[in-house]
């Protein structure tokens, strides 16, 4: 018997039909090519520009949570939740629509290498052809174990870690009750998944690496190190060399004065120092250069002043 199917695609103009298509032949790209990034992939904007990407909507279905659909988009959980304030992480209301944030302002740092911004949760990469960036999800250091700021480079890349906690990490496990062994081989019980790349930083124990379990990626739960998605480290990992540039930065306050002269700011929630400070409202902290930018005549200081309060991670656009 001869099976067809017919897929019927209700369309405007030719324009529709070849973005269609191209979404259809992503979406078949990544089912059948193992260990291809899942990275958010952006042209590099021209004409002095740092907006790149488009804000997504997602309309809830029975069944979904923010970890499901940060895993749909390859977004970060708490970026996912910065983005949708008020709604339930785990019990989003089906019919209801959220917020995709990937739409956003390139870091005001050199675009070369990898560029990771903590209060974004946010990974850059910077192929050296100039012309793309690939944007991962990150989970980064926990309170108490913040990952630090830096510019460094890759002293190391390595396949198939085997893991050495350090004293401190065993004296916590133990304290709960839990034995680590000295050495965690490679394999499926290693926290740092099948790759890792070794940072310049320090004595060299901050590592971009991998994880073993569904869970942690954009969000705080690491003991410094930087975890990747496991299709993620394997892509950036084949595409990294010894010596890379690794800039890692905290601008929670991102802005643009685009081409088109729209004034862009992007505010981010400060990342907390302590337990206490987790519960209280944060007061962003701006440079001389984010006040004078925010202080110009043609600026709505009524949208400035909400896209400060809100934190909500989108750029918005605050000119009159």
């Amino acid at each position: 018997m001869l099976a067809v199917v017919t897929f019927a695609l209700i369309v405007e103009n030719k324009k529709e039909i070849e973005i269609a298509m191209m979404r259809i032949l992503l979406l078949f790209i990544l089912s059948v090519i193992p260990g291809m990034s899942m990275a958010n992939v952006y042209d590099l904007p021209e004409n002095g520009s740092r907006l790149i990407g488009e804000l997504q909507e997602h309309l809830v279905q029975k069944g979904d949570y923010f970890q499901t659909i940060s895993k749909q988009y390859n977004v970060g959980i708490l970026e996912l939740m910065e983005s949708n304030p008020g709604v339930d992480p785990f019990l989003p209301t089906p019919g209801s629509t959220l917020i995709i944030p990937t739409q956003m302002l390139l870091p005001d740092v050199p675009r070369k290498g990898i560029v990771l911004n903590l209060p974004e949760l946010r990974l850059y990469y910077f192929p050296k052809n100039g012309k793309q960036v690939h944007v991962f999800p990150v989970g980064i250091g926990r309170i108490g174990r913040e990952t630090p700021e830096m510019v460094t480079k890759i002293k190391a890349r390595i396949p198939n870690p085997s893991w050495t906690p350090p004293a401190s990490i065993r004296k916590e496990h133990l304290e709960r009750g839990e034995v680590l062994p000295a050495i965690v081989p490679a394999g499926p019980d290693n926290p740092l998944g099948n790759y890792a790349m070794q940072l310049s930083y320090g004595d060299g124990s901050y590592l971009i690496h991998g994880t073993n379990k569904d869970f942690g990626v954009g969000m705080r739960v690491s003991s410094g190190c930087v975890r990747l998605n496991p299709d993620d480290i394997e892509w950036l990992f084949n595409q990294t060399q010894y010596g890379d540039p690794v800039r890692v930065i905290n601008q929670t306050v991102k802005i643009s004065t685009e081409p088109d002269g729209r004034h862009i700011i992007e505010v981010h929630s400060a990342l907390s120092k302590s337990e206490l400070e987790m519960q209280q409202e944060k007061v962003v902290t701006m440079s001389a250069n984010i006040v004078k930018f925010i202080s110009q005549d043609d600026i709505d200081s009524f949208k400035a002043n909400d896209a400060l309060l809100t934190q909500n991670g989108l750029p918005v656009n605050i000119a009159l």
